[in-house]
C-alpha cells in the first residue's frame, strides 16, 4: 500500500522504536512507516488502517507492537476474533496485562459476555494500572447490559472513580456509560445529571453527551443551512400579495 511523502517512520513512539531495532533497518522503517498508517487512519479509515496493519504484519509478525496494532486495526473494523488474536499473541510477548481490558471486550464483540465478566474478576485485572481498571469496569458493565443484567450494570459502574471531583482522562466516557446506564432503566433525572457531568468533563468530545443532554431536555437541533434553503423557497406575505 501507498505510503505518503510525508511518513518518515520517526513519528511512532520510541518504545516501538526500539522493539524494532531486532530488525535489519531497511525493514523497520518500512515496517514504522505502515505502523505510524495505522495510527494515522484507525478513527477516521478503519478499513485503510487495516489494510496497513496487515502490511506490517507480513513483514514483521514477530514484534509485539506490530501484533498489537494489528489487533486494534482488526478490533476498529468489529473483526473481533482476529482482534482477540492478535492481542494474545502481543500479550504472550511481552507478559503484560495492560490489553486485558480490551481483550475481554473483544469476548464481547464475539457474543460472550461471560467471558468477559469471567476476565473481570481474575487476577490480572489487579495488575492493570487506574485507566486500566477503570476500562475493565467498563467492560464488565457493558456485559452485564448485553445479558439483560441492567441493574447490575449500574452497580457495576457505582466506584471511587465514578464518585470523584477530579477530571481523568476517563472521567467522561464512566460518567457516560453511568449515565447510560440509567437512562436505559427509565431513571432519566439522575440520567440527565450524571450526561451532565459527562458534558463537564468531556474537554475533547469524546463522547456525545453533549447531544444527549439536550435530547432529554427536549432541544431540537435545525441545520441552518436547510432553514435558509425553505426561507428563500417560499414567499413572503408582501410578494403573495403582490401575485
Amino acid at each position: 500500500m501507498p505510503i505518503p511523502e510525508d511518513v518518515t517512520g520517526d513519528e511512532i513512539d520510541k518504545d516501538v522504536r526500539q522493539e524494532l531495532q531486532s530488525l535489519p533497518k531497511t525493514l523497520a522503517d518500512d515496517v514504522a512507516k505502515n505502523l505510524v498508517m495505522v495510527a494515522r487512519l484507525i478513527d477516521e479509515d478503519p478499513e485503510g488502517a487495516y489494510g496497513y496493519s496487515k502490511v506490517a504484519l507480513r513483514l514483521a509478525s514477530r514484534v509485539a507492537a506490530v501484533r498489537e496494532a494489528g489487533g486494534f486495526a482488526a478490533y476498529a473494523n468489529q473483526k473481533y476474533g482476529e482482534a482477540l488474536a492478535e492481542f494474545r499473541a502481543a500479550r504472550r510477548m511481552t507478559g503484560s496485562v495492560e490489553l486485558w481490558p480490551v481483550m475481554a471486550d473483544c469476548e464481547r464483540g464475539l457474543g460472550r459476555p461471560e467471558k468477559a465478566l469471567d476476565m473481570a474478576g481474575a487476577p490480572e485485572v489487579q495488575k492493570l494500572d487506574k485507566a486500566g481498571q477503570v476500562e475493565m469496569r467498563l467492560v464488565a458493565a457493558g456485559a452485564r447490559r448485553d445479558m439483560g443484567q441492567l441493574d447490575a450494570a449500574i452497580v457495576t459502574l457505582q466506584s471511587p472513580e465514578l464518585a470523584s471531583n477530579s477530571v481523568q482522562p476517563w472521567t467522561a466516557r464512566l460518567r457516560y456509560a453511568y449515565a447510560d446506564a440509567l437512562l436505559a432503566v427509565g431513571r432519566e433525572a439522575e440520567a440527565r445529571e450524571w450526561f451532565a457531568k459527562a458534558v463537564e468533563a468531556d474537554r475533547d468530545g469524546s463522547t456525545d453527551a453533549s447531544d444527549r443532554l439536550a435530547e432529554l431536555d427536549g432541544v431540537e437541533f435545525v441545520d441552518a443551512l436547510d432553514e435558509g434553503e425553505a426561507e428563500s423557497v417560499e414567499p413572503s406575505e408582501e410578494e403573495g400579495d403582490e401575485d
